[in-house]
């Protein structure tokens, strides 16, 4: 007799949206340099591997724009850092775009995708503050959340030295760092902090309990499959990965009220772990009265607008992005 297939063969033999075919080609080219699924012994090397403060640095003052560090207390009292990023000799007021690197919880830091936010620095005549929170499993939940909530408070209460628009202080992050950023938009409402004119929240990484379609159907493929997942949740939570005792802030998906959010911009792929948690999460504050845009991008694998922003749909899902920026800011 056959035995019967355990739950995880039969999750292998999911049905899942085809990648696009020029990611595809992509991907093919990244298979010997991304591994499909992250584990826990991975996470040093990946690290050091990434390092690129130094050059990304060294981009922004070629680029004619100045960089200023600052050094702030967070939460328990501990010291991090904060990026102060603007055109060299600015005076006037105007928008600031608060980042939250991505990374998985686990890698990356401040100048992590800072690249990507020149454009709207130079455009909008805006600030940009990159916080370098703290990571785990070193640091596990709270610690990466609240630093990012200590570094927007920072932010709003230096607005008028650092030249920012109190209005249009906008909260973007992307990947983890969206996850995050939508933990601080819900502090920034439950605590009465600042007052946030809009997230943008990019493949946000939102849900820890692994029970989505879409985490099961990205199992060994794409970049930060089922695996890679789990091993950034388990960092950031340890045991309590999955538990009752995981907080809205560490887990935004887990919040039942989303009244009170600011403008919220959320995109993501069909065909990565995240596409269910961001479409519940945009559903969720619509049915709560809110104000969110939702864009799936067919074929998209987690971060392809990184990985090949040469394509067509890479840059489809840039622009779109700017147009609600557009009409956010002005």
């Amino acid at each position: 007799m056959t035995a019967q297939r355990s739950d995880e063969e039969q999750i292998g033999n999911l049905p899942r949206p085809p990648f696009d075919r020029d990611l595809q080609t992509v991907l093919h080219a990244l298979a010997g340099q991304l591994p499909s699924t992250i584990t826990a012994e991975m996470i040093t090397p990946m690290r050091q591997a990434m390092a690129g403060g130094p050059t990304a640095r060294s981009a922004l003052t070629d680029a004619g724009l100045d960089v200023h560090d600052v050094e702030i207390a967070s939460y328990d009292g501990e010291h991090i850092m904060l990026s102060v990023v603007q055109r060299a000799g600015r005076t006037c007021s105007g928008p600031c775009f608060y980042a939250i690197h991505g990374g998985g919880m686990i890698f990356g830091d401040r100048w992590s995708g800072v690249a990507g936010l020149v454009d709207w620095i130079v455009r909008y005549d805006a600030v940009a503050v990159t916080v370098e929170y703290r990571l785990a499993p070193e640091h596990p939940d709270p610690t990466p959340v609240e630093d990012a909530y200590a570094g927007l408070v920072w932010t709003a209460s230096h607005a008028a030295e650092l030249g920012i628009d109190p209005d249009r202080l906008i909260v973007a992050g992307a990947s983890a760092g969206g996850g995050i950023a939508a933990g601080v938009g819900l502090l920034a409402r439950d605590r009465r902090g600042p007052v946030i004119a809009g997230q943008l929240l990019q493949y946000p990484m939102l849900d820890d309990r692994d029970e989505t379609l879409s985490t099961r159907q990205i199992d060994g493929v794409g970049v930060w499959d089922r695996g890679s997942n789990r091993t950034g949740w388990t960092a950031l939570l340890g045991e309590r990965r999955g538990t009752g005792a995981v907080s809205i802030y560490a887990a935004p998906a887990r919040a039942t009220d989303l009244s009170g959010l600011p403008p919220t911009y959320i995109d993501c792929g069909s065909a990565e772990v995240f596409r269910d948690e961001d479409i519940a999460y945009a559903n969720a504050i619509w049915a709560a009265g809110g104000q969110a845009e939702l864009h799936v991008w067919p074929g998209g694998f987690h971060g392809f607008d990184a990985f090949a922003p040469t394509t067509q749909l890479a840059r489809d899902m840039v622009a779109t992005r700017d147009h609600w920026l557009q009409r956010l800011v002005g």
